[in-house]
């Protein structure tokens, strides 16, 4: 009798013992998903997603769904969850009066799905560097930052806080700087930088192991810069004068961006075609900013004084929109149409870049000075102008959250809803392959495991 007691309490411990083991702790249980998944281009249904902390603890179809201990569950009830989006160039800027302002903007992000920026360049590193942490420690609402802190631009910075670089040892000392800040990369600017400079920029963070991207200055050569280790280049600017056998007379005559109706006048397919393939083979990735074209372009026409977003902006930051507006007014009124032309070329050229394999970065541009670009919904803006220029709604989705993360070499941790990768997750009531607008259906977000 001793014996068979004896067994069955062993019996007994194993089987409570497997039981806990089974039931698995997590924090936040998402039940009867369709999974976008982007990089396949297709949908998973009937899913259930498990999260832990910050990470995905687990997901896969709810007909195998094991029992989890779960603080708290959702029921989407077949409502498509997708990877958070990424807006890949944003600013934060203005000076320590704007400071305020800015962070207010955080939250405009988290509304429109964005879950992530790349923040390219401002003033303000030290208050960004403070954001970046509270978002993490999840004291403040905002999506997660990267950011390559003060720019590096030449003796006459165009933009107040950049590093200004003369020579090598300033270019070795805003480096060492920069390292100590812990930035995420390095953001050139072209507002006073030479050719020299530029290229040893380049050679400088290829040897300590550092990205880089940014402008570049109008008398360099694209290829060159491609060839000493670029790994990125923001706007269409210098990809277009790579593409235009004019492009060497017209650096010689040195016009700077006064050359860009010429370059975009003499745009050569054949010459871009060879540029496509040889970014796609050294992985330089480019960030065309189609949206902000389109809204820069018809700056002098358009009236944004009833644009939704706009009275979500501060007072100071609408105040540094009247310099672009100005701009254009005095461009039109000069004959110009160096935007328009530029904006049009660079929407045709999108989809030859993504059929080369040139890894394109959505970004929107927004932020201070930036008119009327509204941190969020400029991102949509982007995707959406990424389809008009002939790409599907995955391979616009890509742009943003594969993308993204690639350019970091973080794709192990974010682009798809699965094990192990971060709890970036946006619910819409529609399927955003189906139609890239369907981005509006955006219903909730989950940031770091988190529901906003």
């Amino acid at each position: 009798m001793k014996t068979f007691t004896h067994y069955y309490l062993l019996l007994f411990i194993v089987v409570v013992s497997c039981n806990q083991k089974d039931t698995q702790k997590i924090d936040f249980l998402l039940l009867n998903a369709t999974i976008v998944d982007v990089k396949n281009d297709m949908t998973l249904e009937n899913q259930y997603i498990a999260i832990k902390g910050d990470s995905i603890f687990e997901t896969g179809p709810m007909d195998e769904k094991p029992e989890f201990d779960s603080k708290e569950s959702m029921d989407l009830q077949g409502k498509y969850a997708m990877p958070g989006l990424w807006d890949n160039h944003v600013h934060f800027r203005g000076g320590e009066e704007l400071i305020a302002e800015n962070k207010d903007l955080l939250s405009l992000f988290p509304r429109f799905g964005i879950t992530t920026v790349r923040d390219a360049g401002g003033d303000m590193a030290p208050a960004v560097l403070e954001w970046q942490e509270k978002i993490v420690n999840k004291e403040l609402v905002g999506p997660y930052i990267f950011t390559s802190g003060p720019k590096l631009d030449g003796p006459n910075p165009a933009w107040a806080g950049s590093i200004k670089i003369e020579n090598m040892q300033d270019i070795n000392n805003a480096l060492d700087s920069l390292a100590s800040l812990d930035v995420d990369y390095v953001k050139i600017y072209d507002g006073s930088l030479n050719e020299e400079n530029f290229y040893a920029i380049i050679e400088a963070t290829e040897k300590r192991g550092m990205k880089v991207t940014g402008h570049m200055p109008m008398s360099a050569d694209f290829k060159k810069a491609v060839s000493l280790g670029m790994d990125g280049s923001e706007h269409m600017y210098y990809i277009m004068k790579g593409s235009s056998p004019k492009a060497d007379s017209l650096t010689k005559l040195g016009l700077g961006y006064g050359m860009m109706e010429t370059i975009t006048d003499t745009y050569d397919e054949e010459m871009a075609k060879e540029l496509f393939t040889e970014l796609a083979q050294k992985e330089v990735y480019i960030t065309p900013t189609l949206y902000i074209g389109k809204v820069l372009s018809q700056l002098a026409d358009e009236d944004h004084s009833s644009d939704s977003l706009l009275n979500q902006i501060g007072v100071g930051i609408q105040k540094t929109y009247e310099g672009r507006v100005k701009s254009a007014i005095r461009a039109k009124s000069s004959g110009s149409q160096m935007r328009e032309k530029v904006s049009t070329l660079a929407k045709s050229m999108i989809r030859p870049m993504f059929d080369a394999g040139v890894p394109i970065l959505a970004g929107s541009d927004g932020g201070p000075y930036n008119s009327f670009v509204y941190p969020g919904e400029s991102l949509w803006g982007e995707l959406f102008s990424l389809t008009e220029a002939g790409l599907s709604p995955a391979e616009a989705l890509k742009t943003s959250m594969i993308y993204g993360p690639a350019f970091f070499g973080m794709e192990s941790q974010f682009g798809s809803l699965e094990k192990g990768k971060v709890a970036d997750i946006i619910i819409l009531n529609e399927n955003p392959l189906e139609d890239i607008q369907h981005l509006r259906s955006l219903e909730q977000v989950i940031l770091k495991g988190k529901l906003n």
